[in-house]
């Protein structure tokens, strides 16, 4: 694999009364193995899955494309600073990669159509279409058939969001097939338990207080989804 391991250091902590810095989580040395092809981050929102995938891309030299800037009704000086406690070791050398977040891919794919506005031929790396004129989910496929064919660690938040179950099930694939190859290393926030059933994964559970490697079927996600599936109305009964 390309990374080794995350060590997160809280004595470098600029402050410990402000998020991300007052996560509990947080308040202790952590180390985090990521020597597997897949790597999972799972569990509630607010618990720093995100937070912590940032900060490796920060400190492995990966660009976040950022969309635009807004004004904020309360700014958090400590926001995006994180990356300063967390050191990453790499297995030999580093490798380019790349971040994606959902909520950043439409301004991506905007920056695609006008590169592509002068030169088409660079269409013909996302399957020669447009990202723009596909679907949310037939683009983000697109991206990442393409994407994941260089050699490189990806780190992934949230890629479900607008996946169908199908293309969830597609993408299992394309993340087995190519970190089999040997060229992908995947580090994925998620909440799917369609994606956290890769195989040969290792998944990590944040919660409030704990950071601990589990097994699929220990996480939330699948027994709470297979508890629905198999009684619906155990859940439905109070609407």
């Amino acid at each position: 694999m390309h990374l080794k391991q995350v060590c997160i250091f809280p004595q470098k902590f600029p402050t410990h009364d402000r998020y991300p810095f007052n996560l509990e989580i947080f308040s202790q040395p952590r180390t985090v193995d990521v020597r597997c092809p897949v790597t999972f981050f799972v569990g509630e929102n607010g618990t720093g899955k995100s937070t912590l995938l940032q900060a490796i891309s920060h400190r492995c030299g990966i660009y976040i494309w950022r969309g635009e800037r807004r004004a904020r009704f309360q700014y958090n000086p400590f926001e995006t600073q994180f990356y300063k406690a967390v050191e990453v070791e790499w297995s030999q050398n580093t490798v380019p990669g790349s971040f994606f977040a959902s909520e950043i891919f439409k301004n991506f794919a905007q920056i695609v159509d006008e590169w592509a506005s002068m030169d088409p031929g660079l269409l013909a790396y996302f399957g020669g279409k447009s990202l723009m004129i596909q679907s949310h989910g037939q683009s983000l496929m697109s991206f990442f058939k393409s994407r994941f064919k260089i050699k490189g660690l990806y780190l992934l938040d949230e890629p479900e969001t607008a996946l169908s179950p199908t293309s969830l099930i597609d993408l299992v694939k394309l993340l087995s097939q190519t970190s089999r190859a040997g060229h992908a290393q995947f580090i994925i926030a998620t909440h799917s338990p369609i994606l956290l059933a890769c195989p040969q994964a290792r998944i990590y559970r944040f919660s409030p207080s704990s950071l601990e490697q589990i097994d699929y079927e220990e996480t939330e996600h699948f027994q709470v989804y297979r508890s629905f599936m198999l009684d619906p109305n155990k859940y439905l009964q109070d609407i």
